[in-house]
C-alpha cells in the first residue's frame, strides 16, 4: 500500500481519483488547495503526489518548486493531473519539474495502471 496525496480543488475529480486508488489498495489524502496540500505533504510524507496545476491559492509551478526545495519532500514523484491539451500538459509538467502528467478527464479503467507506473522502479529494486 502506498500513500498518495491528491491536491485537487474539483470535488468530483478528487473523489473519483480517491475511490479508484483506494480500490487499488492505496491510502489516500486529499487537499483542495496548495497551502493545505503542502502541509499534508510535510505531515504525511506521501509516496506520490497528484497535482492539479490550477489550484485556487497557488499555481502548480509554485507547489512543485516548494516541494522540490524541501529535502524531506524532494524525492516524492509529482504527477500533474490537468485538463490542458496533452501537448500543453506535457510541456507544463516538464517546465514545472513534475515527474509526469495525466490528462483529465481521467479514464477510470486506465488510471490505477497509470499511477502504478510511478511505483514500478520502487518495486523493481526490492529483493
Amino acid at each position: 500500500m502506498k500513500k498518495i496525496l491528491i491536491m485537487e480543488d474539483d470535488a468530483y475529480q478528487a473523489r473519483l481519483m480517491q475511490r479508484l486508488l483506494e480500490h487499488a489498495g492505496h491510502q489516500i489524502f486529499h487537499a483542495a488547495d496548495g497551502q493545505t496540500g503542502l502541509q499534508m505533504a510535510l505531515d504525511q510524507k506521501p509516496d506520490l503526489l497528484l497535482l492539479d496545476l490550477g489550484l485556487p491559492d497557488m499555481d502548480g509551478q509554485t507547489v512543485v518548486g516548494l516541494l522540490k526545495s524541501w529535502p524531506d519532500l524532494a524525492c516524492i514523484p509529482v504527477i500533474a493531473v490537468t485538463a490542458w491539451p496533452e501537448a500543453t500538459a506535457r510541456d507544463m509538467a516538464t517546465a514545472y519539474g513534475c515527474d509526469g502528467y495525466i490528462s483529465k478527464p481521467i479514464n477510470a479503467r486506465e488510471f490505477p495502471a497509470q499511477i502504478a507506473v510511478y511505483f514500478k522502479s520502487d518495486t523493481d529494486t526490492q529483493d
